[in-house]
């Protein structure tokens, strides 16, 4: 956690007043086998990523699978929505609701065309960019004011192949890169958590 510790005795506005908030941290994907590895689930991998180095097991709940653990007195809920990327809003609501959890306590994790493979843009607010899963989660939440971390998943197809694209497997140079991208996400939930999101994003956008 030295990253953590730097970024705490240089900047001098991180918050150290909320101890015990919970955050929910939600990872975008679509359950199934055929779905596992392929771009639109990253999502669920950077959580999978997060709950192996925590030592975490996800367990079956509603609208979703869930684990938690602790950092700094900041829990953190770790949502996997399990009713398809189209309807993700509906259990980021439930979970909202069920552990009282205001939206900017709120980090979703999804995947974007519109940035470079593992590029990281995180944002207070914004426009669902055509992502159905956003899309869902603003038209339930009735708000696009919630904290959203992207992943860049590039544009990287012809035309009329971006369903097949999106859905496909990552190649083999994208592999060989998904660790250390995965590190950086797992920096950025628990900055989000333990430094606030204006300087997460002002440590980690565009790395």
């Amino acid at each position: 956690m030295k990253w953590l510790t730097q970024l705490f005795s240089n900047n001098p506005k991180v918050d150290n007043t909320n101890q015990m908030k919970k955050f929910l941290i939600v990872g975008l994907g679509n359950i199934g086998a055929e779905y596992v590895n392929t771009r639109h689930n990253i999502g669920f991998k950077v959580l999978d990523f997060v709950a192996q180095k925590e030592n975490l097991s996800f367990e079956t709940a509603k609208l979703g699978m869930i684990t938690e653990y602790t950092i700094k007195g900041r829990k953190l809920i770790l949502l996997k929505p399990n009713t398809y990327m189209n309807l993700s809003g509906k259990a980021v609501q439930y979970w909202m609701e069920k552990e009282n959890i205001a939206k900017e306590n709120v980090l979703i994790i999804t995947d974007d065309l519109n940035l470079p493979f593992g590029t990281i843009r995180i944002k207070a607010k914004g426009s669902d960019g055509g992502h159905n899963g956003l899309k869902n989660i603003q038209l339930v939440l009735n708000s696009s004011e919630y904290p959203r971390f992207r992943f860049g998943i590039s544009d990287e197809f012809k035309k009329g192949q971006q369903v097949d694209y999106v859905l496909g497997e990552w190649n083999e140079d994208e592999k060989a890169k998904l660790p250390e991208r995965y590190e950086v996400a797992k920096q950025i939930i628990e900055s989000f958590a333990l430094a606030g999101l204006n300087n997460t994003m002002n440590s980690f956008n565009g790395k």
